[in-house]
């Protein structure tokens, strides 16, 4: 059954563009924008900034109920809060990158933000983008849109990310990163990466963020009349 909030779950891999898609589309449909891949990012700096051992499972259990995410959003850029502290670029940067994918695959972890998630469902209209958020946090969603690209776009993407906010990697690192990050998502045994069978592949290899928009909207209007 669809959910009275019309709810448009966007997955696929790291390094897709599925935020860029997500905030635009949210901006042009005025609705709430949630950004799962954050949520656990959040959840990754807080481990490491407490030296949480991802083997200690009553330590993860225990940092679980003093983690607080929140999502501020804004006419610039959507801020996330770890316990009211803006953490929107530190998130992004290698080291948490380099963890995110390990502390996603945690049942603890994402039961607790799963729970998040779908709580946010409730009262909004919302677009959320993740790995799983089509098979696993929004089963029923109105539509589901499953992103992928080529790992060549995808590496030189994340790469021209890393450099504009001044952090020193190779494409080497990257690479590995990405195949490292790909490997964990699509294997893990809790909520694996999978593209859900009634979703709509958005394959953006050789797409501008306009005409991926563009797609996106017109499914959406598709969606909407199928009611």
């Amino acid at each position: 059954m669809a959910h009275k909030n019309f709810i448009i779950a966007i997955d696929g891999f790291s390094s897709c563009g599925k935020s860029t898609v997500a905030k635009a589309l949210a901006k042009e449909l005025n609705y709430i924008f949630i950004d799962s891949g954050a949520m656990y990012r959040a959840v990754t700096l807080y481990f490491l900034r407490h030296a949480i051992s991802l083997d200690d499972k009553p330590a993860i259990v225990e940092a679980l109920a003093n983690i607080h995410i929140d999502f501020i959003p804004s006419t610039e850029k959507t801020q996330i809060l770890l316990n009211g502290e803006d953490v929107s670029e530190e998130i992004r940067l290698m080291h948490v990158s380099n963890m995110v994918s390990e502390v996603s695959a945690i049942k603890e972890v994402r039961t607790a933000m799963v729970a998040q998630q779908q709580q946010l469902g409730k009262t909004k209209h919302i677009v959320m983008d993740g790995r799983d958020i089509g098979t696993t946090v929004f089963p029923d969603a109105n539509l589901k849109i499953f992103m992928t690209a080529s790992p060549s776009v995808r590496a030189e993407r994340r790469f021209a990310e890393l450099a504009a906010k001044g952090e020193s990697t190779t494409m080497e690192e990257v690479v590995a990163n990405l195949a490292h990050r790909d490997h964990i998502d699509s294997t893990r045994e809790e909520s694996p990466l999978r593209q859900a069978e009634d979703a709509i592949v958005l394959d953006n290899s050789d797409l501008t963020q306009e005409e991926q928009l563009r797609f996106v909207i017109d499914e959406v209007q598709k969606a909407k009349l199928k009611g």
